[in-house]
């Protein structure tokens, strides 16, 4: 990846940490129990690649997970992660390291894991594809694979005009900052003024989607780069074709931009 990237996705989840509640962090764990199906991890070796906020990790913890390993590239994110292992009182089967996924001979000393966790992570590493594939191998038999990643649209705002404004954001990170963004809210309302009252509640109530924060994903969305993508047909074809062990365990695809969510688990042999 040749292009300007300025945007730090580690300082925006330290901002969100500052607003973190209880309630905030339950809403993250109902977003795990209720699309894998599970209550805890009890026995289980999980991973969590691109850590961000280190709030998943703790969900992980809070659900008794056997170990868990938390990384991420920048710098930023692992002291969120490392905050927050310290809110779980820095228990010793927690591990937190700055890592990259595209990198092989970091992730070759961790073995396999019975989860492995990455939401809205690979397709911010430049090489989304390798990313994939490179977190898939990490996955044990009969373990789950747990994905997210941003769906691939066509037309005039479609998933390569958001591209653009990506790397424009990031060649102009002030103006990006102090002009694109607060363009961008506003855009969003007027887009709603006929909605305006069912908008506002939808942002009031949308901590209730995994626990995160709406200003703060406003942020990460325009300035989140690299930026790649995919439709669920296209992952499909991509695991069929490399994993074909992997078998779909459920699905929340997008109608828009936002992320598809995939639960593969790895057939035992």
């Amino acid at each position: 990846m040749t292009d300007k990237i300025t945007f730090s996705f580690g300082k925006n989840w330290e901002h969100f940490l500052k607003t973190l509640t209880d309630e905030k962090i339950s809403i993250a764990a109902s977003s795990i129990k209720n699309f894998m199906g599970v209550d805890h991890f009890q026995d289980k070796r999980v991973l969590d690649i691109g850590c961000g906020s280190g709030i998943f990790s703790y969900v992980m913890f809070q659900m008794r997970a056997k170990e868990i390993v938390s990384f991420d590239v920048d710098p930023f994110s692992v002291k969120c992660g490392e905050y927050m292992k310290q809110k779980a009182g820095n228990p010793s089967n927690w591990t937190v390291c700055h890592g990259s996924v595209l990198d092989k001979t970091f992730l070759s000393p961790l073995g396999t894991f019975d989860l492995v966790y990455s939401w809205g992570v690979l397709h911010h590493t430049g090489n989304m594809w390798q990313a994939i594939e490179n977190a898939a191998h990490l996955v044990n038999e009969g373990g789950f694979f747990y994905i997210a990643l941003y769906n691939n649209i066509g037309g005039v705002l479609g998933s390569r005009f958001w591209l653009g404004v990506k790397k424009f954001y990031n060649k102009h990170p002030f103006f990006g900052k102090y002009v694109i963004e607060p363009g961008y809210i506003v855009l969003c309302f007027l887009l709603n003024f006929f909605r305006l009252g069912t908008y506002i509640k939808q942002i009031m109530t949308y901590k209730k989607k995994r626990g995160m924060s709406w200003r703060r994903d406003v942020t990460d969305w325009l300035g989140g780069y690299p930026y790649e993508y995919a439709n669920v047909e296209e992952v499909f074809t991509f695991m069929r074709s490399h994993f074909p062990d992997f078998q779909l365990v459920n699905i929340k695809s997008a109608s828009g931009l936002a992320n598809n969510w995939f639960l593969f688990q790895r057939k035992k042999i």
